[in-house]
């Protein structure tokens, strides 16, 4: 194994964990990343003005998409599908936080969670 390889390992652990961290364990306890003042996953959509049912697709997707990206240690065919997928749903959180007038910093595990998954996606086509 290459020592890219194991950064992207790394990657897809850290994406694919985190992700699952959100919407599994922390879905329904305050973070000072959640949108406006909300306090759960589902008040955060709410105040994006988005609907409930909206929440559970983007989270069924979500954990979905993390855990092709974390299969695709095994399965190299997942690799690029999935972090794509997950990087556009980030992208869509980025816009929701600049869309009410979120401070910046809330947006940043996103942003950061984003690049992550460009870096899977398209990374290794360079480097």
């Amino acid at each position: 194994m290459t020592t890219m390889d194991y950064i992207l390992i790394a990657l897809k652990v850290i994406v694919g964990l985190s992700i699952l961290n959100v919407w599994l364990v922390q879905n329904k306890k305050p973070t000072r990343w959640r949108g406006g003042n909300a306090t759960t996953i589902i008040e955060e959509f709410k105040v994006y003005g988005l609907p409930v049912w909206f929440c559970y697709v983007v989270g069924t997707l979500k954990v979905l998409l993390a855990l092709l990206l974390m299969a695709s240690i095994w399965e190299p065919m997942l690799q690029q599908p999935s972090a794509i997928g997950l990087g556009a749903l980030l992208l869509g959180s980025i816009t929701m936080h600049i869309k009410i007038g979120d401070p910046a910093y809330k947006s940043f595990p996103a942003a950061l969670f984003c690049l992550m998954c460009a870096f899977i996606a398209f990374g290794p086509q360079f480097f």
